[in-house]
Order: structure tokens, then C-alpha cells, then sequence
């Protein structure tokens, strides 16, 4: 019990030395600094997803061109993230900060960029930058993606309950879950 005590404190401690070390910040990944957040509010942490990496990419590349802050500047979320297979997606984007650290505050700060990062069952994610030419303004794009299984899950149900339906039942009549048969 004692050594369980001290581990808790120990990871604490980690913890809140990541935190509230500026340095520790600045050197974590995107995806790490959106997994600890997602941890702190007792989320599953996200891992780094190259399909979710060029959704993102693109949307940034595109806003920063355009020097437009826009979700469907290049068509709608639902067609861009179409190719992810996930079972739910949500995006966040953002302009303005050079810094993935002060992005993330700022979408932590804002109810519905925060519901997006605290997606229930998320697990993988993408995130990129690109730079206006014309403003110099820096446009950030994350898509966060979850739901990987529910396809596989619903395809396996299907078919259980097709091959249920062609099983040959030896009931000639059910009344009240009795069976009779004939012979």
C-alpha cells in the first residue's frame, strides 16, 4: 500500500513538473500536448495519424494561401476526412499564434474547440501549420478522428444476424418462447 502511495506521488510529481515546466512544453509534440490534456480530463491518450496529418496539411496549406480562416474552403470537413475511415472526426483550426503551445490554450479556452479536442472515444489525430505568404500569419488545422472499429463491428453484426436468419429453426410454432413441433 505504502509503495502504491509513493508511485502515485511520484507520477504527480512527472506530471505536474511537465506542466509546469515552459521548457518541457515547448518540446513536446502537438500530439503529445493534446494527449496530456486529454489525459488530465480523463480522456484516452491520441496518436499521430498520417492520413489525419495530410487532411490537416491541406487545410492549412489552403487558409494559409488564401489567408482565409475557413473549414470549407477546399469542400466540406465530411469529404475531406472521408478518407480516414474513422467512425467520427471533428476539426479545430486557428490562426494567429506561431506556436502549437498558445494554439492549444486557445482552443482549450473556447467551448466548442474543446469539446472537439475531448472527443469521446478519439485515438488518433493530426496536426500542421503553414504560413501566409501575404500576412505572415501562421493558420494551424488539427483533425482528431476516433471510431475506428465501429465499421468492422456493424459488418460483423450484419452478418450475424443474416446467417440467424437463414438458420433453419425447428419450430413449427412459438407460443410464449414454447416450441412445438410437429413429427
Amino acid at each position: 500500500m505504502l509503495n502504491r502511495f509513493f508511485y502515485v506521488i511520484a507520477i504527480a510529481g512527472w506530471f505536474l513538473a511537465g506542466i509546469c515546466n515552459p521548457s518541457a512544453a515547448l518540446s513536446a509534440s502537438p500530439i503529445e500536448l493534446i494527449s496530456n490534456f486529454r489525459v488530465s480530463q480523463g480522456l484516452g491518450r491520441v496518436t499521430k495519424d498520417s492520413t489525419l496529418d495530410r487532411i490537416a496539411q491541406e487545410q492549412a496549406t489552403a487558409m494559409a494561401a488564401r489567408d482565409v480562416l475557413d473549414h470549407d474552403l477546399i469542400g466540406s470537413f465530411s469529404s475531406r476526412v472521408a478518407s480516414s475511415r474513422s467512425g467520427g472526426a471533428a476539426e479545430n483550426i486557428a490562426y494567429g499564434h506561431d506556436s502549437f503551445t498558445k494554439t492549444l490554450d486557445q482552443w482549450i479556452n473556447s467551448s466548442g474547440h474543446r469539446k472537439n479536442l475531448l472527443m469521446p472515444g478519439a485515438s488518433r489525430v493530426g496536426v500542421a501549420s503553414a504560413k501566409s505568404a501575404k500576412s505572415g500569419r501562421t493558420y494551424w488545422a488539427m483533425v482528431i478522428a476516433g471510431g475506428y472499429d465501429q465499421p468492422r463491428r456493424a459488418a460483423a453484426k450484419a452478418a450475424a444476424k443474416a446467417k440467424s436468419r437463414d438458420r433453419v429453426h425447428p419450430c413449427r410454432m412459438s407460443i410464449m418462447g414454447l416450441c412445438l413441433q410437429r413429427h
